[in-house]
C-alpha cells in the first residue's frame, strides 16, 4: 500500500439470512432488505442457491440493470427479445432491461449437476438510460480477465466482472459506473489494497472463510454484507484473509442523484412513471409489446 493510499473502513454489517425466493428457490439477501434498503445505485442482492424443481420462471423488468454471477452449476436464461443461453460456473451475465423485457431464468439439474450456487444483483440506472433498448453483456469463464497483486503464482487473484483492479480491465461497459471483482485468497495473512473511485458507493459480500478489513481488528465471515465508508480522501480498501481459502467480491458504483420508487421488477423515479409502466405493461406497449403473448420454453408455463 503507498503512502497516498487511504483505506475505507466498515460502517454497516448485516447478515444475509436465508429466504425463500421465486418458485422454491432459496437466497440470502442483504441488499434490498429492510436492514439494507437504501444503497445508491444497488438495489438488491441475492446470494442464491436453486434446487430441483425451483426457479425463476417468465416475469418482466423495467429501469434496471441485473448481474447474473455463477459461482456453482449453471442456469438456462430465455427472454422475449430472442436471447437465450446459458451461464455456467464462473460466467456472468450483465443484462440492462431497460424499456422493458421478459425473461425466465431456469436452473439446469441432473446427474453430475451441482445446484446452481451464484449472485444476482440489481444496479438501479441512471434516469436517461431508463428506457433504452435491452442489452446483454456476456462473458465466459475464461473470458473474465484476472488481477494476480502478487503475481501469477502468488497467493491470491482477483476475477475482473468489471471495471479495472491492478491494470487490469474488464470488457464489461455498464450504463453507469460500476465495478465488480471477485477477490480469492488461497492463504490466511496475505493483504491487498484495491482502489475505488472517490465518492462511489462500495461495499463487500463474504462468500467464504473470513476477513478483515483496513486496520481494524474485527473477523468478518461469511454472508455478511459488509458497507463500506465513502469519504472524499479515501482511495479504495485494505482486505486481509483471516484464513485459508477466502472469497468475497467487493462492488463499488457511482452514486445516483435521484429518487427510487419501485414496485417488483420495476424500478423509476416517481409514481408517475411506475404507473406508466403498468399500463405499458398491461397494453402490450412500449417494450412489453409480447407482455401477453410470449411464453418462454424454460419456464414450464
Amino acid at each position: 500500500m503507498s503512502l497516498a493510499s487511504v483505506p475505507r473502513r466498515v460502517v454497516k454489517k448485516v447478515l444475509a439470512v436465508e429466504t425463500p425466493e421465486g418458485e422454491g428457490a432459496l437466497v440470502r439477501r442483504s441488499i434490498g432488505t429492510p436492514k439494507l434498503r437504501n444503497l445508491t445505485p444497488f438495489l438488491m442482492l441475492d446470494h442464491f442457491n436453486v434446487a430441483p424443481g425451483a426457479g425463476f420462471p417468465d416475469h418482466p423488468h423495467r429501469g434496471q440493470a441485473t448481474v447474473t454471477y455463477m459461482l456453482e452449476g449453471s442456469f438456462q436464461h430465455e427472454d422475449s427479445a430472442g436471447h437465450k443461453g446459458k451461464i455456467v460456473a464462473g460466467g456472468v451475465q450483465w443484462m440492462c432491461a431497460g424499456r422493458g423485457i421478459i425473461h425466465a431464468e431456469m436452473p439446469v439439474h441432473g446427474p453430475g449437476h451441482p445446484n446452481p450456487r451464484g449472485l444476482q444483483l440489481w444496479i438501479d440506472l441512471p434516469k436517461r438510460y431508463k428506457m433504452v433498448e435491452p442489452t446483454y453483456q456476456e462473458l465466459e469463464p475464461h473470458e473474465i480477465p484476472t488481477a494476480y497483486p502478487e503475481g501469477p503464482d502468488g497467493p491470491v487473484s482477483i476475477k475482473v466482472i468489471s471495471g479495472k483492479s491492478h491494470d487490469v480491465e474488464s470488457p464489461v461497459r455498464p450504463l453507469g459506473g460500476c465495478w465488480y471483482f471477485h477477490v480469492i485468497f488461497d492463504k490466511k495473512d496475505t493483504t491487498i489494497f484495491q482502489d475505488i473511485p472517490a465518492g462511489w458507493t462500495s461495499f463487500i459480500y463474504s462468500l467464504k472463510g473470513s476477513l478483515k478489513v483496513g486496520s481494524e481488528p474485527n473477523v468478518h465471515e461469511a454472508f455478511h454484507t459488509l458497507v463500506l465508508s465513502g469519504d472524499a480522501n479515501e482511495t479504495g480498501v485494505q482486505l486481509t484473509a483471516a484464513e485459508d481459502n477466502t472469497e468475497a467480491v467487493l462492488i463499488a458504483g457511482e452514486p445516483l442523484d435521484q429518487t427510487v420508487v419501485q414496485y417488483g421488477p420495476f424500478v423509476m423515479t416517481s409514481r408517475e412513471e411506475i404507473q406508466a409502466t403498468f399500463i405499458d405493461y398491461q397494453l402490450g406497449q412500449n417494450g412489453f409489446e409480447k407482455a401477453h403473448t410470449w411464453k418462454s420454453k424454460i419456464g414450464g408455463r
